[in-house]
């Protein structure tokens, strides 16, 4: 939709919500990326319901966005809210010289560093969680590559992360979809993937919190689901595949990365892994049960001293193959 594809009424309310200077000053600073009320507040030195105020007229109007995250609620400019092609036009005409918006921007950046300084808090306490399973598979440079491989060629307009962590993935893709979307039900590793996000400049990407087995997304929003070591966390690995396969568009890929059956019991015990890998066989069955057709599966061995094989399965969904097949019977 472009701006002058909006109502009458539509295009005169977006102004009127704009056309205020602590407004336009807020539409200025969500157009750089999601931020709370109290950031908000700390930013523009202004009191917490006024702010508030200013957020609910720009919401009203589909300027910007809102979303809960556990006690927190974030704000951002307006995506695919039908706002969003004005919020789009208004932020282009803004000079970035500008004397007002050079000072907002240079307290942003004061609450970003506060934000990834804290992130990098949570990040250093795990670190060595996370680096000792590292040591024990195929290095991360050779399970990125393989996952970029796997998608090589994909139209991506739209990715969805499930479980997306330190937000990695998105930002490995940031540079070939239109946007992204990651979701995690750890706020303090949101807060990790967002300072991450924000230090390599991916403005096509947002993290939210959300459950893996009930997404508080539409049903076919997304061309790529991605689910990346996150399936052996799980009780019910096939329901969360089943809801992975619910937000696909028709022909839409599941890439699921993970590892093969091994008998690392520390790994449940001290890391919470609730399945020691899954069979080729296993995954084939719950991916088609989830309505997908098994693509490819790949194997990365570990490394020589390590004892972890990760595992790459890609599925897609059939609608557009049955359409198309459907297409050439009625031509024959």
């Amino acid at each position: 939709m472009s701006v002058s594809s909006l109502s009458f009424a539509r295009l005169l309310d977006g102004l009127k919500a704009a056309g205020e200077d602590t407004r336009l000053r807020l539409l200025a600073l969500l157009g750089e990326g999601e931020l709370t009320v109290s950031e908000l507040t700390e930013i523009l030195g202004q009191s917490q319901p006024r702010i508030s105020r200013h957020l609910k007229l720009l919401a009203e109007a589909g300027l910007v966005e809102r979303f809960r995250e556990a006690s927190w609620v974030f704000y951002r400019r307006a995506v695919e809210a039908p706002g969003a092609p004005l919020a789009e036009a208004l932020l282009a005409l803004m000079a970035p010289d500008d004397d007002i918006l050079l000072r907002d921007h240079e307290r942003l950046e004061a609450v970003r560093a506060a934000r990834a300084a804290h992130a990098q808090d949570y990040f250093r306490a795990h670190a060595h969680e996370w680096d000792a399973i590292r040591r024990l598979h195929a290095p991360e440079v050779e399970v990125e590559q393989a996952i970029k491989d796997s998608l090589q060629g994909a139209d991506i307009s739209s990715l969805l992360d499930l479980g997306t962590g330190t937000g990695r993935i998105l930002e490995l893709f940031a540079p070939r979809i239109g946007r992204g979307v990651g979701i995690d039900l750890s706020a303090d590793m949101l807060a990790v993937a967002r300072a991450n996000l924000e230090r390599a400049g991916v403005r096509n990407a947002t993290v939210r919190q959300g459950d893996i087995y009930n997404l508080a997304l539409p049903r076919d929003a997304f061309d790529v689901v991605i689910i990346h070591q996150v399936l052996h966390f799980l009780e019910d690995a096939p329901r969360a595949l089943k809801e992975a396969a619910r937000v696909l568009r028709p022909g839409g890929r599941l890439l699921v990365v993970d590892f093969d059956p091994h008998e690392l019991e520390f790994l449940r015990e001290q890391h919470a892994h609730r399945r020691l890998g899954f069979a080729p066989e296993i995954m084939d069955s719950w991916l088609a049960q989830a309505g997908l057709v098994p693509q490819s599966h790949r194997s990365l061995a570990p490394r020589a001293d390590g004892k972890l094989t990760v595992s790459l399965w890609l599925a897609r969904d059939p609608r557009v193959a049955t359409a198309q097949a459907q297409q050439n019977k009625e031509v024959a």
